[in-house]
């Protein structure tokens, strides 16, 4: 099992563009999700203006559901230009890489509980670290896209745009730079992340 729960709320409002479409899973039943807490800061961003609307559905780390969902609210979706997402890191990443050309971000940061962690097919997957990095790698995870499961940028071994550890594998980190490149976030340099944070 997992658990999500809320980033600070100074955290989520730094988030918050000027027209934010938030999209909050609560499928995953072996997932804990604050729905109440959620519920309220949503509300919040509805109330002063900055959120164009909520969309609250289940299983967005399921590419096909994502896009029902999308085709559902697709005239929300190309009038936001940030996309913030209440969900464990899998919906965050396939959310991001169906929007490739915005901001998203996560609203949550996701724990690992013992127990069952359920029969969902995903794409991408979630290694539970705790604080959740998705907001500095444009939404794509150094832990599971890179093989070395290195955090603080590539170490140079990639050739072709390719992995030296398995050939048939993208670089994470020349993912990570090509979509910090494509949304205006590069220049500067790898975030600093909190090795304390991490459970691999």
């Amino acid at each position: 099992m997992l658990i999500t729960q809320l980033k600070p709320m100074d955290d989520i409002l730094s988030l918050a563009g000027s027209k934010t479409l938030i999209i909050s899973c609560e499928g995953c039943k072996e997932v804990y999700f604050p729905e109440i807490e959620a519920a309220s800061v949503q509300t919040g961003l509805l109330a002063n203006g900055t959120a164009l609307a909520v969309i609250v559905t289940d299983y967005i780390c399921n590419s096909t559901n994502l896009e029902l969902q999308v085709q559902k609210y697709f005239n929300k979706f190309i009038a936001a230009d940030t996309v913030l997402v209440f969900s464990c890191g899998a919906g965050v990443q396939t959310v991001a890489e169906r929007f490739v050309d915005k901001p998203v971000f996560a609203a949550c940061d996701t724990y690992p509980l013992p127990g069952y962690q359920g029969l969902t097919p995903l794409e991408y997957d979630c290694s539970q670290c705790g604080e959740c990095h998705l907001n500095n790698t444009g939404g794509i995870c150094p832990i599971t896209a890179c093989s070395k499961s290195l955090v603080n940028g590539q170490c140079g071994g990639a050739k072709n745009g390719k992995c030296e550890v398995d050939k048939d594998m993208d670089c994470g980190w020349e993912r990570i730079n090509r979509r910090l490149n494509k949304l205006g976030l590069s220049g500067s340099p790898p975030p600093a992340i909190n090795l304390r944070n991490f459970s691999v």
